[in-house]
Protein backbone atom coordinates (compact mmCIF):
# COMPACT_ATOMS: atom_id res chain seq x y z
CA UNK A 1 0.00 0.00 0.00
CA UNK A 2 2.55 2.61 0.73
CA UNK A 3 4.28 1.62 -2.57
CA UNK A 4 1.39 2.41 -4.30
CA UNK A 5 0.58 5.40 -1.98
CA UNK A 6 4.17 6.75 -2.99
CA UNK A 7 3.86 5.94 -7.29
CA UNK A 8 0.93 7.71 -7.18
CA UNK A 9 2.44 10.82 -5.25
CA UNK A 10 5.31 11.17 -7.38
CA UNK A 11 2.74 10.65 -10.90
CA UNK A 12 0.92 13.75 -8.78
CA UNK A 13 3.50 15.85 -8.52
CA UNK A 14 5.25 15.18 -12.15
CA UNK A 15 1.69 15.19 -13.96
CA UNK A 16 1.82 19.29 -13.24
CA UNK A 17 5.22 19.48 -13.70
CA UNK A 18 4.64 17.43 -17.65
CA UNK A 19 1.46 19.96 -18.07
CA UNK A 20 3.82 22.93 -17.79
CA UNK A 21 6.35 21.50 -20.28
CA UNK A 22 5.95 21.91 -23.94
CA UNK A 23 5.11 19.07 -25.90
CA UNK A 24 8.12 17.08 -26.77
CA UNK A 25 10.13 18.29 -24.09
CA UNK A 26 12.32 15.61 -22.48
CA UNK A 27 11.98 14.90 -18.75
CA UNK A 28 14.54 14.83 -16.32
CA UNK A 29 16.51 11.50 -16.17
CA UNK A 30 15.59 8.14 -14.00
CA UNK A 31 18.56 8.72 -11.67
CA UNK A 32 17.27 12.79 -11.66
CA UNK A 33 14.04 11.87 -10.24
CA UNK A 34 14.93 9.42 -8.03
CA UNK A 35 17.51 11.39 -6.51
CA UNK A 36 15.31 14.80 -6.25
CA UNK A 37 12.27 12.76 -4.91
CA UNK A 38 13.97 10.55 -2.60
CA UNK A 39 12.61 7.24 -4.05
CA UNK A 40 13.25 4.38 -5.50
CA UNK A 41 14.06 3.74 -9.29
CA UNK A 42 11.00 1.10 -9.55
CA UNK A 43 8.59 3.80 -8.43
CA UNK A 44 9.74 6.22 -10.77
CA UNK A 45 9.29 3.83 -13.34
CA UNK A 46 5.86 3.11 -12.37
CA UNK A 47 4.86 7.16 -12.74
CA UNK A 48 5.93 7.15 -15.88
CA UNK A 49 4.02 4.21 -16.63
CA UNK A 50 1.08 5.90 -14.95
CA UNK A 51 1.39 9.13 -16.86
CA UNK A 52 2.43 7.42 -20.54
CA UNK A 53 -1.50 5.32 -20.12
CA UNK A 54 -3.02 8.94 -19.74
CA UNK A 55 -1.36 9.75 -22.62
CA UNK A 56 0.84 12.73 -21.04
CA UNK A 57 4.45 10.97 -21.63
CA UNK A 58 5.98 9.14 -24.51
CA UNK A 59 8.67 7.25 -23.48
CA UNK A 60 11.44 6.13 -25.86
CA UNK A 61 13.31 3.56 -24.74
CA UNK A 62 17.41 4.86 -24.80
CA UNK A 63 16.39 8.29 -24.95
CA UNK A 64 14.17 8.81 -21.73
CA UNK A 65 10.67 10.63 -21.51
CA UNK A 66 9.31 13.35 -23.05
CA UNK A 67 6.01 15.45 -22.85
CA UNK A 68 3.18 14.08 -25.17
CA UNK A 69 1.92 15.91 -27.40
CA UNK A 70 -1.15 17.77 -26.47
CA UNK A 71 -4.53 16.76 -27.80
CA UNK A 72 -6.29 19.45 -29.97
CA UNK A 73 -8.28 21.49 -28.12
CA UNK A 74 -12.39 20.93 -29.34
CA UNK A 75 -13.48 23.39 -32.11
CA UNK A 76 -16.86 24.91 -32.62
CA UNK A 77 -18.48 22.34 -35.65
CA UNK A 78 -17.88 23.47 -39.28
CA UNK A 79 -20.77 25.94 -40.30
CA UNK A 80 -22.47 24.54 -43.36
CA UNK A 81 -25.67 26.47 -43.36
CA UNK A 82 -24.08 28.02 -46.47
CA UNK A 83 -24.70 25.11 -48.51
CA UNK A 84 -28.71 25.30 -47.95
CA UNK A 85 -28.67 28.86 -49.97
CA UNK A 86 -26.81 27.20 -52.77
CA UNK A 87 -28.62 23.84 -52.84
CA UNK A 88 -31.88 25.09 -53.30
CA UNK A 89 -35.40 23.92 -52.60
CA UNK A 90 -34.63 20.89 -54.92
CA UNK A 91 -34.29 17.60 -52.93
CA UNK A 92 -33.76 13.85 -53.03
CA UNK A 93 -35.91 11.72 -51.20
CA UNK A 94 -34.57 7.84 -50.91
CA UNK A 95 -36.68 7.04 -47.39
CA UNK A 96 -39.03 5.01 -49.31
CA UNK A 97 -36.12 3.07 -51.19
CA UNK A 98 -34.18 2.88 -48.15
CA UNK A 99 -36.85 1.51 -46.01
CA UNK A 100 -37.11 -1.54 -48.75
CA UNK A 101 -32.92 -1.66 -48.18
CA UNK A 102 -33.00 -1.28 -44.46
CA UNK A 103 -32.16 -5.61 -43.38
CA UNK A 104 -34.84 -6.38 -40.57
CA UNK A 105 -33.82 -6.21 -36.86
CA UNK A 106 -32.43 -9.42 -35.33
CA UNK A 107 -35.56 -11.13 -34.04
CA UNK A 108 -37.88 -9.80 -36.39
CA UNK A 109 -40.15 -11.99 -39.47
CA UNK A 110 -38.88 -9.75 -42.24
CA UNK A 111 -42.26 -10.00 -44.26
CA UNK A 112 -40.80 -7.21 -46.59
CA UNK A 113 -38.04 -6.62 -48.86
CA UNK A 114 -37.15 -6.80 -52.60
CA UNK A 115 -34.76 -9.52 -52.66
CA UNK A 116 -34.81 -13.71 -52.33
CA UNK A 117 -33.91 -14.90 -49.01
CA UNK A 118 -29.87 -15.80 -48.98
CA UNK A 119 -31.40 -19.35 -48.59
CA UNK A 120 -33.18 -19.48 -51.72
CA UNK A 121 -29.97 -17.38 -53.47
CA UNK A 122 -27.66 -19.27 -55.95
CA UNK A 123 -24.57 -18.76 -54.14
CA UNK A 124 -22.09 -21.81 -54.59
CA UNK A 125 -23.07 -21.15 -58.47
CA UNK A 126 -22.53 -17.41 -58.21
CA UNK A 127 -19.67 -18.54 -56.70
CA UNK A 128 -18.11 -20.82 -59.31
CA UNK A 129 -19.39 -18.49 -62.29
CA UNK A 130 -17.13 -15.96 -60.80
CA UNK A 131 -14.41 -17.37 -60.27
CA UNK A 132 -14.23 -18.83 -63.99
CA UNK A 133 -14.95 -15.42 -65.00
CA UNK A 134 -12.30 -13.86 -62.95
CA UNK A 135 -9.84 -16.38 -64.59
CA UNK A 136 -10.22 -15.21 -67.86
CA UNK A 137 -7.09 -13.43 -69.34
CA UNK A 138 -9.12 -10.46 -70.41
CA UNK A 139 -11.92 -10.11 -67.50
CA UNK A 140 -10.39 -7.21 -66.16
CA UNK A 141 -9.96 -5.50 -69.69
CA UNK A 142 -12.38 -2.91 -70.80
CA UNK A 143 -15.35 -4.47 -72.24
CA UNK A 144 -17.22 -3.65 -75.85
CA UNK A 145 -18.89 -0.47 -75.02
CA UNK A 146 -22.83 -1.83 -75.15
CA UNK A 147 -21.72 -4.82 -73.62
CA UNK A 148 -19.87 -8.43 -73.74
CA UNK A 149 -21.55 -9.82 -76.97
CA UNK A 150 -22.15 -13.17 -75.86
CA UNK A 151 -24.33 -11.39 -73.27
CA UNK A 152 -26.09 -9.11 -75.40
CA UNK A 153 -26.79 -12.24 -77.67
CA UNK A 154 -28.22 -14.27 -74.56
CA UNK A 155 -31.03 -11.05 -73.32
CA UNK A 156 -31.71 -10.82 -76.90
CA UNK A 157 -32.50 -14.62 -77.34
CA UNK A 158 -34.73 -14.86 -74.30
CA UNK A 159 -36.55 -11.62 -74.65
CA UNK A 160 -37.74 -12.71 -78.21
CA UNK A 161 -39.79 -10.91 -80.89
CA UNK A 162 -36.70 -10.12 -83.53
CA UNK A 163 -34.45 -8.56 -80.84
CA UNK A 164 -31.26 -8.90 -82.09
CA UNK A 165 -27.81 -8.30 -79.75
CA UNK A 166 -27.47 -4.99 -81.28
CA UNK A 167 -30.73 -4.00 -79.90
CA UNK A 168 -29.32 -4.91 -75.92
CA UNK A 169 -27.27 -2.69 -73.87
CA UNK A 170 -26.01 -4.31 -70.83
CA UNK A 171 -26.38 -1.95 -67.53
CA UNK A 172 -25.85 -1.64 -63.83
CA UNK A 173 -28.35 -3.74 -62.48
CA UNK A 174 -32.34 -2.34 -62.90
CA UNK A 175 -32.34 0.85 -60.86
CA UNK A 176 -29.21 2.15 -62.61
CA UNK A 177 -31.26 1.78 -65.82
CA UNK A 178 -34.36 3.14 -64.49
CA UNK A 179 -31.94 6.62 -63.97
CA UNK A 180 -30.45 6.53 -67.51
CA UNK A 181 -33.80 5.60 -69.69
CA UNK A 182 -35.92 8.10 -67.97
CA UNK A 183 -33.00 10.62 -67.95
CA UNK A 184 -32.90 9.97 -72.13
CA UNK A 185 -36.44 10.12 -72.66
CA UNK A 186 -37.97 12.45 -70.28
CA UNK A 187 -36.73 15.85 -69.61
CA UNK A 188 -36.95 17.66 -66.34
CA UNK A 189 -40.15 19.24 -65.02
CA UNK A 190 -42.19 16.81 -67.57
CA UNK A 191 -44.72 13.95 -66.30
CA UNK A 192 -44.34 10.83 -66.77
CA UNK A 193 -46.93 8.34 -66.44
CA UNK A 194 -46.76 5.54 -63.91
CA UNK A 195 -49.04 3.12 -62.72
CA UNK A 196 -50.71 3.84 -59.72
CA UNK A 197 -49.97 2.01 -57.13
CA UNK A 198 -46.21 1.46 -58.42
CA UNK A 199 -42.62 0.58 -57.87
CA UNK A 200 -40.77 2.73 -54.96
CA UNK A 201 -37.80 2.96 -56.95
CA UNK A 202 -39.67 4.27 -59.87
CA UNK A 203 -40.75 7.08 -58.00
CA UNK A 204 -37.94 8.20 -56.23
CA UNK A 205 -35.64 8.12 -59.67
CA UNK A 206 -38.36 10.03 -61.79
CA UNK A 207 -38.58 12.87 -58.31
CA UNK A 208 -34.83 13.26 -57.97
CA UNK A 209 -34.67 13.85 -61.92
CA UNK A 210 -37.39 16.49 -61.53
CA UNK A 211 -39.94 14.48 -63.28
CA UNK A 212 -43.84 14.71 -62.24
CA UNK A 213 -45.08 11.37 -61.89
CA UNK A 214 -48.87 11.08 -63.21
CA UNK A 215 -51.16 8.19 -61.53
CA UNK A 216 -52.75 5.66 -63.41
CA UNK A 217 -55.00 3.11 -61.71
CA UNK A 218 -54.08 -0.72 -62.12
CA UNK A 219 -56.89 -3.15 -61.38
CA UNK A 220 -56.58 -7.48 -61.46
CA UNK A 221 -55.78 -7.11 -65.16
CA UNK A 222 -53.20 -4.46 -64.91
CA UNK A 223 -53.10 -0.96 -66.33
CA UNK A 224 -56.34 0.27 -67.45
CA UNK A 225 -55.97 1.10 -71.01
CA UNK A 226 -58.67 3.37 -71.11
CA UNK A 227 -57.59 5.88 -68.36
CA UNK A 228 -54.16 5.36 -69.70
CA UNK A 229 -55.13 7.27 -72.99
CA UNK A 230 -56.83 10.06 -70.72
CA UNK A 231 -53.73 10.45 -68.89
CA UNK A 232 -52.15 10.68 -72.02
CA UNK A 233 -54.59 13.17 -73.50
CA UNK A 234 -54.61 15.41 -70.22
CA UNK A 235 -50.79 15.64 -69.07
CA UNK A 236 -49.29 15.80 -72.74
CA UNK A 237 -46.83 12.83 -71.28
CA UNK A 238 -44.45 11.20 -73.96
CA UNK A 239 -43.60 8.54 -71.29
CA UNK A 240 -45.33 6.07 -69.64
CA UNK A 241 -43.92 3.05 -67.23
CA UNK A 242 -44.99 -0.16 -66.61
CA UNK A 243 -44.29 -3.60 -65.24
CA UNK A 244 -46.43 -6.30 -67.61
CA UNK A 245 -45.23 -9.12 -65.38
CA UNK A 246 -45.67 -9.70 -61.68
CA UNK A 247 -46.17 -5.87 -61.33
CA UNK A 248 -44.73 -4.51 -57.85
CA UNK A 249 -46.53 -4.28 -55.59
CA UNK A 250 -49.88 -5.59 -56.63
CA UNK A 251 -48.31 -9.32 -58.24
CA UNK A 252 -50.87 -8.87 -61.51
CA UNK A 253 -50.17 -10.16 -64.74
CA UNK A 254 -50.90 -6.94 -68.13
CA UNK A 255 -53.98 -8.97 -69.15
CA UNK A 256 -52.83 -10.38 -72.97
CA UNK A 257 -56.10 -8.68 -74.41
CA UNK A 258 -55.05 -5.11 -72.64
CA UNK A 259 -51.34 -4.93 -74.56
CA UNK A 260 -52.17 -4.17 -77.34
CA UNK A 261 -55.12 -1.27 -76.31
CA UNK A 262 -51.62 -0.20 -74.25
CA UNK A 263 -49.08 0.23 -77.58
CA UNK A 264 -52.07 1.95 -79.17
CA UNK A 265 -52.20 4.48 -76.73
CA UNK A 266 -48.89 5.06 -76.71
CA UNK A 267 -49.01 5.29 -80.17
CA UNK A 268 -51.83 7.81 -80.22
CA UNK A 269 -50.02 9.65 -77.76
CA UNK A 270 -46.35 9.40 -79.78
CA UNK A 271 -44.86 8.36 -76.21
CA UNK A 272 -42.95 5.32 -75.18
CA UNK A 273 -43.82 2.97 -73.00
CA UNK A 274 -40.66 1.95 -70.58
CA UNK A 275 -41.18 -2.14 -69.07
CA UNK A 276 -39.75 -2.85 -66.60
CA UNK A 277 -39.31 -6.82 -66.49
CA UNK A 278 -38.00 -7.45 -63.51
CA UNK A 279 -39.61 -10.34 -62.26
CA UNK A 280 -40.35 -12.94 -65.33
CA UNK A 281 -38.03 -15.63 -63.98
CA UNK A 282 -40.37 -15.56 -60.72
CA UNK A 283 -43.38 -16.89 -62.82
CA UNK A 284 -44.96 -19.93 -60.02
CA UNK A 285 -47.90 -20.71 -61.56
CA UNK A 286 -49.15 -22.18 -64.31
CA UNK A 287 -49.31 -20.71 -67.48
CA UNK A 288 -46.50 -18.20 -67.45
CA UNK A 289 -46.91 -14.56 -68.67
CA UNK A 290 -47.77 -13.19 -71.92
CA UNK A 291 -44.10 -12.24 -73.74
CA UNK A 292 -42.87 -8.63 -72.96
CA UNK A 293 -44.67 -5.89 -74.95
CA UNK A 294 -41.49 -5.24 -76.99
CA UNK A 295 -42.35 -8.42 -78.96
CA UNK A 296 -45.38 -6.89 -79.90
CA UNK A 297 -43.93 -3.97 -81.05
CA UNK A 298 -42.82 -3.06 -84.43
CA UNK A 299 -41.99 0.33 -84.53
CA UNK A 300 -39.35 0.82 -81.60
CA UNK A 301 -42.32 2.60 -79.44
CA UNK A 302 -41.34 0.15 -75.84
CA UNK A 303 -37.52 0.26 -74.37
CA UNK A 304 -37.45 -2.84 -71.93
CA UNK A 305 -35.56 -3.09 -69.10
CA UNK A 306 -34.33 -7.06 -68.16
CA UNK A 307 -32.79 -7.40 -64.77
CA UNK A 308 -32.02 -10.86 -63.02
CA UNK A 309 -31.15 -9.38 -59.85
CA UNK A 310 -34.28 -10.32 -58.12
CA UNK A 311 -34.17 -14.13 -59.44
CA UNK A 312 -30.41 -14.35 -57.97
CA UNK A 313 -28.65 -12.14 -55.62
CA UNK A 314 -28.41 -8.10 -54.44
CA UNK A 315 -25.40 -7.53 -55.87
CA UNK A 316 -25.52 -8.94 -59.11
CA UNK A 317 -26.22 -5.62 -60.42
CA UNK A 318 -26.07 -6.46 -64.25
CA UNK A 319 -29.85 -5.90 -66.62
CA UNK A 320 -29.90 -4.95 -69.92
CA UNK A 321 -31.84 -2.18 -71.57
CA UNK A 322 -33.04 -3.11 -75.28
CA UNK A 323 -34.15 -0.29 -77.77
CA UNK A 324 -34.46 0.06 -81.83
CA UNK A 325 -34.06 3.37 -83.36
CA UNK A 326 -32.72 6.93 -82.31
CA UNK A 327 -34.01 6.34 -79.01
CA UNK A 328 -31.85 3.65 -78.25
CA UNK A 329 -28.30 5.59 -79.58
CA UNK A 330 -29.58 8.30 -77.21
CA UNK A 331 -29.59 6.07 -74.38
CA UNK A 332 -26.34 4.58 -75.16
CA UNK A 333 -25.17 8.19 -74.99
CA UNK A 334 -26.89 8.47 -71.68
CA UNK A 335 -24.84 5.96 -70.18
CA UNK A 336 -21.34 6.68 -71.36
CA UNK A 337 -21.61 9.61 -69.95
CA UNK A 338 -22.95 9.17 -66.50
CA UNK A 339 -20.81 5.33 -65.81
CA UNK A 340 -18.70 4.34 -69.26
CA UNK A 341 -19.94 0.83 -68.53
CA UNK A 342 -21.15 -1.64 -66.19
CA UNK A 343 -17.57 -3.78 -64.18
CA UNK A 344 -16.54 -6.52 -67.16
CA UNK A 345 -15.93 -9.15 -64.41
CA UNK A 346 -19.86 -8.74 -63.00
CA UNK A 347 -20.97 -9.18 -67.38
CA UNK A 348 -18.85 -11.91 -67.30
CA UNK A 349 -20.21 -13.82 -64.22
CA UNK A 350 -23.73 -13.51 -65.14
CA UNK A 351 -22.65 -14.71 -68.28
CA UNK A 352 -21.41 -17.90 -66.92
CA UNK A 353 -24.26 -18.22 -64.34
CA UNK A 354 -27.02 -18.43 -67.55
CA UNK A 355 -24.95 -20.41 -69.24
CA UNK A 356 -24.41 -23.42 -67.32
CA UNK A 357 -26.95 -26.29 -66.50
CA UNK A 358 -27.29 -25.29 -63.23
CA UNK A 359 -29.42 -21.97 -64.45
CA UNK A 360 -32.49 -23.56 -64.90
CA UNK A 361 -32.20 -26.05 -62.11
CA UNK A 362 -31.98 -23.01 -59.63
CA UNK A 363 -34.79 -21.57 -61.44
CA UNK A 364 -37.45 -24.14 -61.01
CA UNK A 365 -35.75 -24.43 -57.44
CA UNK A 366 -36.85 -21.01 -56.48
CA UNK A 367 -40.20 -21.28 -58.20
CA UNK A 368 -41.06 -24.30 -56.42
CA UNK A 369 -39.97 -22.58 -52.91
CA UNK A 370 -41.83 -19.54 -53.80
CA UNK A 371 -45.18 -21.74 -54.62
CA UNK A 372 -45.08 -23.05 -51.25
CA UNK A 373 -44.04 -19.93 -49.09
CA UNK A 374 -46.88 -18.39 -51.26
CA UNK A 375 -49.28 -20.49 -50.55
CA UNK A 376 -48.74 -20.78 -46.73
CA UNK A 377 -48.61 -17.04 -46.26
CA UNK A 378 -51.79 -17.13 -47.69
CA UNK A 379 -53.26 -19.93 -45.07
CA UNK A 380 -51.57 -17.94 -42.68
CA UNK A 381 -53.93 -15.06 -43.43
CA UNK A 382 -57.30 -17.29 -43.34
CA UNK A 383 -56.56 -18.67 -40.14
CA UNK A 384 -55.47 -15.61 -38.63
CA UNK A 385 -56.35 -12.31 -40.67
CA UNK A 386 -59.46 -13.35 -42.38
CA UNK A 387 -60.86 -9.80 -42.58
CA UNK A 388 -57.45 -8.98 -44.83
CA UNK A 389 -58.53 -9.11 -48.36
CA UNK A 390 -55.12 -10.93 -50.15
CA UNK A 391 -54.57 -11.42 -53.60
CA UNK A 392 -53.09 -14.54 -54.95
CA UNK A 393 -50.25 -14.12 -57.56
CA UNK A 394 -48.94 -16.22 -60.16
CA UNK A 395 -45.93 -15.21 -59.52
CA UNK A 396 -42.81 -12.31 -57.84
CA UNK A 397 -42.00 -11.82 -54.25
CA UNK A 398 -44.95 -10.28 -52.99
CA UNK A 399 -49.02 -10.23 -51.76
CA UNK A 400 -51.12 -6.95 -51.91
CA UNK A 401 -53.74 -6.85 -49.12
CA UNK A 402 -56.42 -4.24 -48.21
CA UNK A 403 -56.48 -3.60 -45.35
CA UNK A 404 -60.67 -2.84 -43.93
CA UNK A 405 -61.49 0.91 -43.77
CA UNK A 406 -60.56 3.29 -41.44
CA UNK A 407 -57.05 1.75 -40.50
CA UNK A 408 -53.87 3.44 -41.17
CA UNK A 409 -51.38 1.46 -43.18
CA UNK A 410 -48.75 3.53 -41.97
CA UNK A 411 -48.97 3.36 -38.81
CA UNK A 412 -49.92 -0.17 -38.66
CA UNK A 413 -46.77 -0.75 -40.45
CA UNK A 414 -44.62 1.22 -37.85
CA UNK A 415 -46.70 -0.67 -34.58
CA UNK A 416 -45.81 -4.07 -36.91
CA UNK A 417 -42.21 -3.06 -36.54
CA UNK A 418 -42.48 -2.54 -32.84
CA UNK A 419 -43.99 -6.02 -32.72
CA UNK A 420 -41.47 -8.25 -34.45
CA UNK A 421 -42.40 -8.09 -37.80
CA UNK A 422 -41.69 -5.89 -40.64
CA UNK A 423 -44.11 -5.18 -43.64
CA UNK A 424 -44.98 -2.55 -45.61
CA UNK A 425 -47.43 0.27 -45.72
CA UNK A 426 -49.08 0.81 -48.63
CA UNK A 427 -49.21 4.17 -49.07
CA UNK A 428 -45.52 5.07 -50.26
CA UNK A 429 -46.12 3.30 -53.44
CA UNK A 430 -48.94 5.43 -54.98
CA UNK A 431 -47.83 8.71 -56.88
CA UNK A 432 -50.70 10.55 -55.18
CA UNK A 433 -53.44 9.84 -52.87
CA UNK A 434 -54.03 6.82 -51.98
CA UNK A 435 -57.80 5.11 -52.37
CA UNK A 436 -57.44 2.73 -50.16
CA UNK A 437 -55.37 1.28 -47.17
CA UNK A 438 -53.24 -1.73 -48.16
CA UNK A 439 -50.04 -3.72 -46.91
CA UNK A 440 -47.35 -5.11 -49.41
CA UNK A 441 -46.53 -8.20 -48.24
CA UNK A 442 -43.20 -10.11 -49.12
CA UNK A 443 -42.93 -14.06 -49.00
CA UNK A 444 -39.61 -14.31 -51.20
CA UNK A 445 -37.42 -12.73 -47.87
CA UNK A 446 -38.70 -14.61 -45.22
CA UNK A 447 -36.08 -17.56 -43.82
CA UNK A 448 -38.93 -19.78 -43.75
CA UNK A 449 -42.81 -20.78 -44.14
CA UNK A 450 -42.82 -20.54 -39.96
CA UNK A 451 -41.28 -17.22 -40.17
CA UNK A 452 -44.16 -16.28 -42.84
CA UNK A 453 -46.78 -17.90 -40.07
CA UNK A 454 -44.71 -16.47 -37.15
CA UNK A 455 -44.86 -12.99 -38.92
CA UNK A 456 -48.43 -13.05 -39.79
CA UNK A 457 -49.56 -14.02 -36.58
CA UNK A 458 -47.56 -11.38 -34.74
CA UNK A 459 -49.46 -8.55 -37.69
CA UNK A 460 -52.66 -10.17 -36.25
CA UNK A 461 -52.36 -9.22 -33.07
CA UNK A 462 -50.91 -5.93 -33.42
CA UNK A 463 -54.12 -5.11 -36.32
CA UNK A 464 -56.65 -6.53 -33.15
CA UNK A 465 -55.10 -4.68 -30.82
Amino acid sequence: MKDDSSVAALAGRLRAEVLRMTPGERLPSSRALVDRHRVSPVTVSRALGLLAAEGLVVTRPGSGAFAAPRPEAACEPPDHDWQAVTLGDRSVDASGVSWLLTPAPDGTAALSGGYLHPTLQPVRALATAAARAARRPDAWEMPRLGGVPELCAWFARTVGGGVSPADVLITSGGQQSLTTVLRALVPPGAPLLVESPTYLGVLAVARASGLHPVPVPVDADGVRPDLLAEAFAMSGARAFYTQPAFHNPTGTVLAAERRERVLAAARAAGAFVVEDDFARYLGIDAPPPPPPLIAQDADGRVVHIASLTKATAPSLRVAAVIARGPVAERIRATQLVEEFFPARPLQETLLELVSSPGWPRHLRTVRAALRSRRDALLTAFARDLPELRANRPAGGLHLWARLPDGVDDTALAEAALRAGVLVSAGRPFFPAEAPAPHLRISYGTAASEAELAEGVRRLAAVLHS
